[in-house]
């Protein structure tokens, strides 16, 4: 009796015209179908917001193009970079067969698939932060991202504000969005993704969800909120259609046409912790800190395991505020408690436009006469008035200015009152010290802690100028702001100190 053969195999070893035949055969003369498992239950997942993959070869792209040929009228896919579109193209005329319908000019395909309906694919690209403008007003039922951790926060929220279509109400529109876990650089700008599909990629979340499983989040003032299912909600007199959102995991043994290739023996020699990310999808895999990374994560996970919520929260020393700049920033408000801070109050700038809605809110939540302390660069400066004006104690906080402060150990010098806070922040973080800190147990203030490098000129410590984090992050780093804002140890009843001083952290 002979051996049957195993097409997986022999697939390796076919031309590429007898790999487009074979795919032919496979599909059973369809234009494009799922393969079995996490390729299928993704082409069919009912939710609004999708990512999948987690883990390279496992068939990611393909499920992209083939929803774009049968499911969907008018669909746009996404790269960071035009050059990476080079690989969805030749995909693209893998399974069609061809370039027709292609203008390489401006980067659409015009096709009229075999179930009679004309689609439109379009190809994008937004390199940099602000490039996902040009995008602005285009509808498309289906917006897909290929490799999503390429992006940044702000250009998947943008872009996927326009997803729907305009002509026909019984299409169904949808994002989905493929990736790998991130890789090198690729990791500083990436923790948003964990946090948007924290129930699916975070080993410690307090509530985790299941591959495929639907979860449903409602925008509130500027926050995604979870709520149990997708019926409307009313929130300030309107009502708020929730989006479901899921992750559905694939691997290089999912993909019938690579699970016994060399590829994955090429996956299974690459070092850790690419083996782990490349290979399993293993999104905690990591390469560690960045060397000059101001605090290092270790330290503030551990001081968000420390933290338990207080009630009574004891007496309030010391107020941190970081007013929104404009556009999606957000104005925060930081309370500490000793060494303890209360959960952090976060307003969408919309909500704070001016001086007087800002010292509104931070006379709400001041207690025990504590000494409020705010940025008064730029529009801090109005909100900064407003107070002084109504008598609380507040301290102008200019972190250009220059000082004469020196490091815990009396040998470092900064360049400027932004790198001391970072500093003192970073030394109050460090075990060595057993200040005791408590952090609330919020991922995004997690990533804005240890987001900041810094380096030294002369003997100067330089922390990364804000302008470069939020260009390289996407987004500010408010949350931490006020956080190292808020350590700042001001005396009560004193509005005007000579001297910046910061919480007793050690004896």
């Amino acid at each position: 009796m002979k051996e049957a053969l195993d097409v997986n195999e022999l697939y390796q070893y076919m031309t590429p015209e007898e790999q487009v035949e074979f795919d032919k055969l496979l599909t059973d003369g369809l234009l494009w179908v799922p393969q079995p498992g996490p390729q299928t239950d993704a082409y069919y997942s009912e939710a609004d917001i999708l990512l999948y993959g987690g883990a390279a070869g496992g068939g990611k792209t393909d499920l992209i193009l083939g929803l774009s040929l049968t499911k969907h009228q008018d669909s746009i896919i996404f790269r960071r970079e035009s050059v990476q579109l080079k690989g969805i193209k030749k995909r693209m005329e893998r399974i069609i067969g061809s370039r027709d319908g292609f203008n390489g000019q401006d980067l659409v395909w015009k096709l009229k698939t075999s179930d009679g309906i004309k689609r439109q694919i379009d190809l994008g690209h937004c390199q940099h932060a602000g490039d996902e403008d040009k995008y602005q007003g285009q509808p498309h039922d289906l917006i897909a991202f290929d490799e999503l951790t390429h992006f940044v926060e702000s250009q998947f929220r943008f872009l996927m504000g326009w997803n729907r279509n305009a002509e026909d109400p019984n299409q169904r529109c949808r994002v989905v969005a493929s990736t790998n876990p991130p890789t090198g650089e690729q990791e500083d700008n990436a923790e948003w993704v964990k946090e948007f599909w924290a129930p699916w990629l975070d080993p410690d979340h307090n509530n985790p969800a299941a591959p495929g499983e639907l979860r449903w989040y409602a925008s509130i003032d500027g926050q995604d909120v979870p709520v149990d299912s997708g019926e409307p909600i009313e929130h300030d007199g309107e009502l708020i259609q929730p989006l479901s959102r899921t992750f559905i995991p694939s691997k290089v043994h999912d993909n019938v046409f690579l699970a016994n290739s060399s590829y994955v023996a090429t996956l299974q020699a690459m070092p850790e912790p690419l083996r782990s990310k490349l290979l399993h999808g293993d999104f905690s895999a990591s390469r560690g800190d960045n060397p000059w990374q101001v605090i290092p994560t270790e330290w503030v996970k551990a001081a968000q395991a420390r933290w338990e919520d207080r009630s009574p929260k004891g007496t309030m020393d010391s107020m941190g505020v970081d007013v929104a700049r404009g556009g999606k920033d957000e104005t925060i408000i930081a309370a500490r408690h000793g060494m303890w801070f209360d959960r952090l109050d976060a307003y969408p700038g919309s909500d704070t436009p001016d001086g007087p809605s800002v010292a509104a809110l931070v006379i709400n939540k001041r207690r025990d006469g504590a000494p409020v302390h705010v940025d008064v660069i730029g529009v801090g400066a109005s909100a900064y008035d407003f107070l002084k004006d109504n008598a609380t104690d507040i301290i102008p906080v200019n972190v250009a200015e220059g000082t004469d402060e020196k490091d815990q150990a009396g040998v470092l010098e900064f360049g400027n009152v932004r790198s001391l806070l970072w500093w003192r922040a970073r030394e109050a973080l460090d075990p060595a010290n057993d200040t005791g800190i408590a952090l609330p147990p919020d991922d995004a203030l997690r990533a804005e802690l240890t987001a900041p490098r810094w380096k030294l000129v002369g003997r100067k410590v330089a922390i990364e100028k804000k302008e470069d984090l939020k260009k390289r992050l996407g987004r500010s780093t408010d949350r931490a702001d006020a956080v190292i804002t808020a350590l700042i140890d001001t005396e009560k009843e004193n509005s005007e100190p000579v001297k910046l001083e910061f919480a007793r952290m050690w004896t």
